[in-house]
């Protein structure tokens, strides 16, 4: 985990070379099979209804058409920018929502079921820093 932190923090300040075409088709697959997954399964239904939040059902569907649009956006290389800050925040609730209970288990129990989340999240950070419309893709950071 610390390397990717390092890594991350790294590429922020431009340092790495990362192929931003790859990150792009990553992100938006997690996110537009998310989506899917958060219209087609009951099983989600009942787990966004388990949260307490307020209309589970309908928030449920509002975050599945954010991760659906956002995810083909991204997918797409069109406002890829400005279809990352919901995405962000989507990741940012899932971990206080989700991730942040588990920290009365213990800090490694927090960490493991946070990974995938925490990674994402960089990944996101990452699309929102760099501008794709001035040629990333080609010419890497």
């Amino acid at each position: 985990m610390t390397w990717f932190v390092l890594l991350f923090i790294y590429s922020i300040k431009g340092g790495i070379t990362i192929h931003t075409k790859i990150i792009r088709y990553l992100v938006g697959y997690v996110f537009i099979t998310s989506g899917v997954m958060k219209i087609v399964s009951e099983d989600l239904g009942n787990y966004f209804t388990s949260l307490g939040l307020p209309y589970p059902i309908l928030l449920m569907n509002a975050v599945a058409i954010i991760e659906l649009i956002c995810g083909i956006l991204i997918l797409a290389n069109k406002w890829v920018k400005q279809a990352s800050i919901p995405l962000m925040a989507i990741m940012i609730a899932a971990i206080l929502l989700t991730k942040v209970p588990i920290l009365h288990t213990g800090l490694i129990a927090f960490a493991f079921n946070a990974r995938l989340d925490i990674i994402m999240l960089g990944l996101l950070a990452i699309l929102y820093k760099q501008d794709m419309k001035r040629g990333w893709d080609k010419t890497h950071l």
